[in-house]
């Protein structure tokens, strides 16, 4: 896929197509040194708690935060673009799903995360 193609999707991604990631660690340090250098990731601290990871100058793709005893979850989630988080969230709830993050706010819209019955934790965004 070309670079132009990877940013449009990232702005745009379709339903049901990973719109961004998080790993969340309890070692941030090591965590974003390791896929520095596994992957050639470009690391853009926010704080001292979470960074953007993007590839190739490209938009921020994903990110990598710092979990504390109170975190919603450990480890990589992808996050699904849906019109509406609360709305989403409480059809995972209807289908067997828990709620791991409740609906929060970000500078880009709404984020929220559940638990599928397999114990899988998926994210929902939403402008």
């Amino acid at each position: 896929m070309a670079d132009n193609d990877a940013a449009e999707n990232a702005k745009n991604p379709t339903p049901a197509t990973p719109g961004w990631f998080d790993i969340s660690t309890p070692d941030s340090a090591r965590t974003k040194e390791f896929y520095r250098e596994m992957f050639g990731w470009q690391i853009n601290s926010l704080d001292e708690t979470y960074a953007l990871v993007s590839s190739d100058g490209g938009a921020p793709a994903g990110g990598i935060g710092q979990a504390g005893p109170d975190s919603p979850y450990l480890g990589f989630v992808a996050f699904f673009p849906v019109e509406d988080v609360e709305t989403a969230l409480a059809r995972a709830e209807k289908l067997g799903g828990t709620t791991a993050l409740a609906p929060t706010g970000t500078p880009d819209g709404r984020i929220a995360a559940f638990t599928d019955p397999d114990g899988n934790t998926i994210g929902l965004m939403s402008p």
